[in-house]
């Protein structure tokens, strides 16, 4: 501005950061990294090709003991090229860094498949674009939602005996429940949480508070085919960002369920974000915070709250998850495998092995 100059002092500040050096993609590089990746590192690629974007935050939480020891590995998976980063803006203080898979990580990936890259189904343009997108809030929360999960999971394994022990079992994205069920529902994720001797699989629906609520109480006809196509009965579980949004979906939901031909074959929950106790050391989606559509529009008429591995509780005539004899999700022999099986939970502590989910029509 002309009537206050900037003064020549204020000119003379620190010099512009330089970028970060990074190792080009070759392929002495891919074999530089054959030495370098530990298992877990290899865990944390797969994660973000599953679910395409993970905070520092999440990232730290799932899979390694500390914020820092987590921030100090990921910068070097950053240097070499197997991650990329990006934060975005916000309005007030700072967002945690976001991560997605880059092309050297992408190369590894493919190569432990027996595939080429773009058999793996990976462009780096694609990767980034998330970066851009309306619904990275809503991925980001969804992602946190199941790293809530784990936080508890290892809470409850450190706070309780052997008998008290929880664990996340599986945990699919939006694009592989799409892959799978994509021409009769696109649920947000697909997820098996198992504690206290009691486990339940479910789909989640995940409101933002920016969906038409309608337009989500008109997805439980699509679970309906589901179930009737596969004849399998699977929970569907609404996570709501307040209870006022929760008591209006409700009343919609309800009205929706009872017009279902058999509105058993889709159990309904529904929990409110804000009902999550904030003075909690691991508050989670396990707390006592849902409430099968079942018991009324509201809750009010009867019902309370409960854990989420009770919820099975209120649905006595549904069967519990199956498994097969090696004790994976239940898959026959006809199973449609994908090249590229999701990834458990948390990193493995022994070598890895193929984590297997809700196949339809096999899983019990």
């Amino acid at each position: 501005m002309i009537t206050n100059p900037t003064r020549q002092r204020a000119l003379r500040g620190h010099k512009a950061t330089r970028p970060t050096p990074r190792a080009a993609n070759t392929a002495d590089h891919q074999a530089v990294l054959a030495w370098r990746l530990t298992p877990r590192d290899r865990w944390i690629i797969r994660m973000l090709h599953e679910h395409r974007v993970l905070t520092a935050h999440q990232i730290t939480a799932l899979a390694f003991p500390s914020f820092r020891s987590g921030r100090m590995r990921l910068r070097e998976l950053f240097q070499w090229g197997v991650v990329d980063r990006f934060q975005p803006f916000i309005t007030a203080g700072t967002a945690p860094m976001h991560y997605v898979l880059a092309p050297a990580g992408a190369a590894v990936l493919a190569a432990e498949d027996g595939l080429d890259v773009k058999e793996l189904g990976y462009r780096h343009d694609r990767a980034f674009s998330v970066a851009h997108s309306l619904r990275l809030a809503h991925t980001v929360g969804v992602n946190e939602w199941f790293a809530a999960l784990v936080a508890a999971a290892r809470a409850t394994a450190t706070n309780t005996g052997a008998g008290e022990h929880a664990a996340l079992g599986a945990w699919w994205s939006e694009a592989r429940c799409a892959r799978h069920f994509g021409d009769l529902i696109k649920p947000d994720a697909y997820g098996r949480w198992a504690s206290r001797g009691a486990e339940i699989e479910f789909f989640l629906e995940y409101d933002f508070g920016t969906e038409v609520l309608a337009k989500l109480a008109g997805k439980l006809a699509g679970y309906a085919a589901l179930a009737e196509a596969t004849g399998i009965t699977t929970p569907v579980l609404v996570w709501l960002p307040t209870s006022r949004r929760e008591a209006t979906a409700r009343r919609l939901l309800h009205k929706a369920w009872r017009e279902l031909d058999d509105p058993r074959s889709v159990p309904v929950a529904t929990a409110a974000a804000e009902l999550l106790n904030p003075e909690a050391a691991h508050p989670s989606p396990a707390d006592a915070v849902w409430l099968p559509l079942d018991t009324g529009t509201t809750g009010a008429a009867g019902g309370s709250r409960r854990e989420l591995h009770r919820l099975p509780d209120a649905w006595p005539y549904v069967p519990p998850p199956a498994t097969d004899t090696e004790g994976e999700p239940g898959l026959g022999p006809d199973s449609p495998l994908l090249m590229a099986p999701a990834p458990a939970p948390m990193p493995p502590t022994q070598p890895p092995r193929t984590s297997r989910g809700p196949d339809t029509g096999q899983r019990r």
